[in-house]
């Protein structure tokens, strides 16, 4: 599906506000209701947009420790590769897992409750895992900036 600028406006209108009704999303987009449900529809089918979520402040839900973690494998045998990815997946602590270049090969942001919980996943699941040859952890001391909102 080819993109328009009608289609970047729904976007970006979206991206701000996830829960306005079709009626107000058309009314900002300037279209019809059934035109903008359409697009929208559109959007969803073809995979552009994904989801609909709320923003949670991790610090005021009780997530008030987070790090990003470097992982570098020992082993890069399809079968290794596809167990990491798929355990660290599954956690729920793991909020967003990158294969990268460099020294490491798989950086992972991470919240949990506080350091013991956070030394809870190392221990119990991490360090656990085949193939793992060293974990750096970097504390996140301050959050400057985070957004799920892409430049559309």
């Amino acid at each position: 599906m080819e993109i328009n600028e009608q289609d970047r406006r729904l976007l970006r209108l979206l991206q701000r506000d996830g829960r306005m009704s079709n009626q107000d999303l058309a009314d900002r987009a300037g279209l019809s209701a059934s035109a903008c449900w359409r697009r929208v529809k559109a959007l969803e089918e073809a995979g552009i947009i994904s989801g609909y979520v709320a923003e949670v402040n991790a610090e005021r839900a009780g997530l008030g420790f987070g790090a990003i973690v470097q992982v570098r494998l020992s082993r890069h045998d399809t079968a290794h590769l596809d167990q990491f990815i798929e355990a660290v997946s599954r956690r729920a602590e793991v909020l967003e897992l990158f294969c990268t270049t460099g020294e490491a090969d798989y950086h992972l942001r991470v919240v949990c409750e506080d350091k013991n919980a956070y030394n809870n996943f190392l221990e119990t699941f991490l360090f656990r895992l085949p193939g793992i040859a060293q974990v750096r952890t970097n504390l996140i001391l301050r959050e400057i900036k985070a957004t799920s909102v892409l430049p559309i």
